[in-house]
């Protein structure tokens, strides 16, 4: 089959696709992440390549569907990818049926206009690690996106299923964010999974990843509750959000 072409690329979501835990000081907002590496193999392929990314962090999937879906549309993009309901999963109480009828009434608008829309499940928590009692609901909410993608024709960008040989490496010193590796292999997840042909792997040679920001241990474990456990639980109570003063990195679509 020929590879497809895409020539306007558009992302929502929350931190996962604005790229939280890649940093990179040249960007906006100061990531990098999958979408962004998405963006430069499909620009690679076409000269007229627009790509815009309104993703936000700390959203909940209501707010991401309301500031997000509208402009999204208006953009009028061949390929859009979504991942929201993250942050309501991690929340105390949720009710996922209730988060699945909002978003399949999303993704409808989005398969509507054509375009190939491209729907995350959410990682895997494992057995063990903070989110392991949330396993349950992570796999209820999994198959609702997949329900939701059959109905609409939309594609699935499996995250549950992808097993890396050393999934420590993955993650970003806060045991939330994807690192630099971790996008990086999202960022492949998605291309092989659109059929786009590109030079991505997850091998270093370089060294330009850097050392894994993830450690494990006692100590790693008491740092990581000073430094993001606790300030997470403040958010949560002072109803605060990490993205409060965040904007669209990219709302418009630019080439890359």
């Amino acid at each position: 089959m020929t590879p497809p072409v895409f020539h306007r690329y558009v992302a929502l979501g929350d931190s996962f696709t604005e790229g939280v835990g890649d940093a990179d000081a040249s960007r906006p907002n100061g990531v990098r992440g999958w979408a962004d590496r998405v963006a430069e193999e499909l620009a690679g392929r076409t000269d007229d390549f627009g790509y815009a990314n309104l993703a936000v962090r700390g959203r909940l999937m209501r707010r991401i569907l309301a500031e997000q879906l509208e402009p999204a549309l208006a953009l009028e993009p061949d390929l859009v990818t979504i991942y929201a309901g993250g942050n309501d999963l991690i929340r105390p109480r949720v009710d996922v049926d209730a988060l699945g009828e909002v978003y399949d009434d999303a993704v409808g608008k989005l398969s509507a206009t054509g375009a190939t829309v491209g729907l995350f499940t959410a990682f895997d928590p494992g057995s063990g690690g903070p989110f392991a009692r949330l396993r349950g609901r992570f796999a209820v909410y999994n198959e609702r996106i997949r329900e939701i993608a059959d109905r609409h024709g939309a594609i699935v960008l499996d995250s549950w299923r992808m097993r890396p040989e050393h999934p420590e490496l993955m993650w970003s010193e806060d045991r939330l964010h994807l690192g630099p590796l971790g996008h990086r292999a999202v960022a492949i997840e998605v291309l092989d999974t659109l059929g786009v042909p590109h030079d991505l792997n997850l091998s270093d040679p370089t060294g330009s990843l850097g050392d894994t920001p993830f450690r494990a241990g006692k100590r790693a474990d008491l740092d990581w509750v000073v430094k993001h456990a606790a300030p997470w639980i403040k958010r949560r109570l002072t109803g605060k959000s990490s993205g409060d003063g965040v904007t669209a990195k990219r709302p418009t679509l630019e080439p890359i």
